[in-house]
């Protein structure tokens, strides 16, 4: 997933906003969001690549509350094809029950079997002291990004973010152009749980940065041009799905996710439900 827009603690209505879009290969397997069979109080996608590690996902949800995002770091001459799959970080926050700062204790040492990436983590379990955090195994030096070897803790203040495939509210043009239009979005939601196609479009601007915008991240001009949109579209390479989440502070809950290949869209989901952890509960912020 290469764009994640978030809203924490920041609505009246809503503790938690998420607008995102995974790019990824067209011939990459993925199956689309659903409540997966062994695992029942995910709700998910899942990655179906041949990979080293736990086949896992990209972003999922919880009837608990727990949430969890990953996007890579682009640093095409540090990657390492034989690093695990970043995937299963996501999931394996999902299905247990540590906090995050104890999940980031406890697989600091893990960090470094992955190519870069960053994970967010946010915990609604307990709306007394819901917490949401962004870790990532890499860090900038400067111009340069280098592999992270201590873990600091990385809580979030309320607030709207942006994250793309550098550090997070890194301002590459199409975090700023696009946190800007998030922004305006959820300020026009009205925490009905309704209108998720109004994220959707901002989320389908296809926008290229001007030369001068663009971040130099090890790939080709050409290449960083294409990647630069909030919504990428090459032959081979794209948005291969767009999710809305919304948490309510009643508890209640919406996924939506639209998916796409080289062709345009090719399905639409909507799962909706309400949290298990304390039904009833004011998840107030």
């Amino acid at each position: 997933m290469c764009l994640i827009l978030f809203a924490w603690k920041s609505h009246p209505d809503y503790p938690l906003v998420v607008a995102a879009n995974r790019d990824e290969f067209y011939e990459r397997d993925t199956e689309g969001i659903s409540w997966w069979d062994e695992q029942p109080h995910i709700l998910a996608g899942r990655d179906r690549a041949d990979v080293l590690g736990s086949p896992g996902t990209w972003l999922g949800f919880t009837k608990a509350g727990r949430f969890a995002a990953l996007t890579n770091v682009r640093a095409p001459s540090e990657k390492n094809p034989d690093s695990r799959t970043r995937g299963e970080l996501s999931i394996m926050y999902l299905a247990g029950k540590e906090r995050p700062t104890d999940f980031i204790q406890g697989n600091a040492k893990r960090f470094q079997h992955y190519n870069g990436f960053n994970l967010l983590m946010a915990d609604l379990s307990n709306p007394e002291n819901a917490e949401m955090h962004w870790v990532s195994n890499r860090m900038m030096m400067g111009q340069n990004i280098r592999p992270r070897k201590v873990f600091p803790q990385q809580a979030l203040d309320p607030g709207v973010y942006g994250l793309s495939n550098a550090m997070l509210d890194t301002p590459w043009p199409k975090v700023n152009h696009r946190v800007a239009a998030f922004a305006q979005t959820l300020a026009m939601d009205h925490g009905q749980l309704k209108n998720a196609d109004q994220y959707l479009k901002l989320l389908a601007d296809t926008h290229h940065a001007s030369d001068h915008e663009l971040p130099n991240t090890g790939v080709s001009r050409d290449w960083e041009k294409a990647l630069s949109p909030a919504f990428i579209k090459t032959a081979s390479y794209g948005t291969r799905s767009s999710t809305i989440l919304r948490v309510r502070k009643d508890g209640q809950f919406e996924m939506v996710e639209r998916r796409f290949d080289a062709n345009g869209a090719v399905g639409h989901d909507v799962v909706t439900g309400a949290l298990s952890a304390a039904p009833g509960s004011n998840l107030s912020v």
